[in-house]
């Protein structure tokens, strides 16, 4: 019953299931690629502005587009008094399932229709809606109060940490958020972008779109939660403490934060790029987390070097994410570890969106196969 000319992929591990110009994770190479430009470069250099300006129109814009494009964000970044309500109302233990159903709850108050059969411009505006309204969404879902008004602010990323710290940040502070939020306003195509895509294909309404992809990044599984990072370099406690900690943990067969990634097969630069951000930050977890990560690299080389001499095949040694260096970092600004979901939705949400817009421009609805493995039936029975 089987069809054999189908390949059954657990995970769709390794199937292309879009095309898309908006990013390109290297994972052999330990590259990220924006729309034709280094990742990278781009965080150390640029604005997430500029690079959502860069997503959404193929090319870095020029500074009297930068202008607009930043006034037309922050002006799109306001709730209406009524929103705000609805924002505090969805507030509760776990930011992130607020910020999910405050994402929904807006779109449905403003009205979203699904996109099918409408003017593709009017459903962009849509989306930039929600995009820009996530530094506001969290700062309400934070602080449990309607946003302060920030005068003469440097845009999106700073909006976003002078609303969750209560006062307007440093240039050092800023740049550092600047960086990360860059890093990871999109990365091929993830579970939660995926899920974005595969409910627009359906036709359904951005907010759908977009709460569906929040909802996938809750799982524990997606990453995009750093938080338990800080965790584990508060049980550590010390430098000293860090190679028994490590040969503990490995022993129990208990998994290391902020180590391993499903893509990357050599450093995650990302991550590279954030340790360098944590060493100039030069904050009180430096030093021990450089050692944590220096025991923990030793440990898990160790582990697939034994591995690879039991089996006689090659073992790859699990190398340090993005989440490992990006909670030392996030720490040191200010932003509480249980806003860390959070922080990246205000980053992903951008590539969400551009890959929604992406969807409903060329749109194919999902529809992939599965593999039968229940009792046959006789052909007598049809």
């Amino acid at each position: 019953m089987n069809n054999p000319t189908t390949t059954f992929a657990a995970g769709l591990e390794g199937v292309i299931a879009c095309a898309t110009r908006l990013s390109h994770v290297d994972g052999a190479a330990g590259r990220l690629i924006f729309s034709g430009h280094n990742a990278v470069t781009l965080a150390q250099t640029k604005t997430v502005e500029e690079v959502w300006f860069l997503l959404h129109e193929g090319r870095l814009p020029t500074a009297e587009e930068l202008s607009v494009f930043r006034a037309k964000v922050e002006s799109l970044g306001k709730l209406s008094t009524a929103e705000i309500a609805l924002v505090k109302k969805a507030r509760g233990n776990e930011p992130l399932s607020a910020f999910r159903t405050a994402i929904s709850a807006i779109a449905c108050h403003r009205g979203f229709k699904p996109w099918l059969n409408r003017d593709v411009k009017e459903v962009e505006a849509e989306v930039l809606q929600l995009q820009a309204l996530a530094p506001s969404i969290v700062e309400i879902i934070h602080t449990g109060k309607a946003p302060v008004r920030k005068h003469k602010n440097a845009g999106y990323a700073q909006r976003y940490l002078w609303g969750v710290t209560g006062k307007r940040p440093s240039a050092d502070n800023l740049r550092a958020v600047e960086t990360y939020l860059i890093l990871t306003i999109d990365h091929g195509l993830n579970a939660s972008t995926f899920s974005g895509r595969v409910t627009a294909s359906t036709g359904a309404d951005v907010g759908a779109a977009i709460t569906a992809a929040v909802g996938t990044l809750s799982g524990p599984l997606h990453g995009g939660a750093p938080g338990p990072v800080l965790d584990m370099l508060d049980s550590i406690g010390t430098p000293e403490n860090a190679a028994s900690w490590t040969q503990a943990e490995l022993s129990a067969g208990r998994r290391i934060m902020g180590f391993g990634h499903r893509v990357y097969r050599t450093d995650d630069p990302r991550s590279l790029c954030l340790r360098g951000v944590a060493e100039k930050q030069n904050g009180p977890r430096i030093k021990l987390a450089l050692k944590v990560e220096e025991e923990i690299l030793r440990a898990l080389k160790a582990k697939a070097d034994a591995k690879a001499l039991t089996t006689g095949k090659p073992v790859r040694a699990l190398r340090v994410n993005v989440e490992f260096w990006t909670a030392v970092a996030l720490e040191h600004v200010g932003i509480p570890r249980t806003l860390y979901s959070s922080t990246f939705c205000t980053s992903r949400i951008i590539g969400w969106g551009e890959h929604v817009i992406e969807q409903l421009r060329d749109n194919k609805l999902f529809r992939p196969l599965s593999q039968y493995t229940g009792p046959e039936v006789p052909e007598s029975a049809f």
